[in-house]
């Protein structure tokens, strides 16, 4: 069964353009290594951190959002917790609701007065 999943994390800002474009590629094929389907990247861009982070002020944020088993999670993670290139990163099982049609609403009767 699959869930869809969104993983955020934040690159080292003293990386290249081309080595964080290393790291969001060896992340996906991690995923896709592990069954993930439908993988959309968004790179957010460097920001301000709101606190420092293993003495960074600033991050690349990336977005991932895709769909893959459970068992996949936690490789992907530990890579992650591993790598000396990612200093935060979170993960989130989504619940999408499936659109249901509206209830119908039922007449009600009309209630009229007996006239005698």
């Amino acid at each position: 069964m699959t869930t869809n999943y969104e993983t955020m994390y934040i690159l080292r800002p003293d990386l290249g353009d081309e080595q964080a474009e290393q790291a969001i590629a060896k992340y996906q094929n991690l995923l896709r290594d592990q069954g993930a389907e439908d993988i959309q990247i968004q790179n957010r861009g460097k920001r301000r951190l709101a606190y420092e982070i293993k003495k960074h002020r600033d991050g690349i944020y990336i977005q991932l959002n895709y769909t893959a088993p459970a068992t996949a999670i936690a490789p992907f993670e530990r890579a992650m917790r591993l790598s000396e290139e990612v200093i935060r990163y979170l993960t989130v099982k989504q619940d999408i609701a499936e659109e249901k049609p509206p209830k119908e609403e039922k007449e009600k009767p009309t209630k009229v007065a007996a006239t005698v």
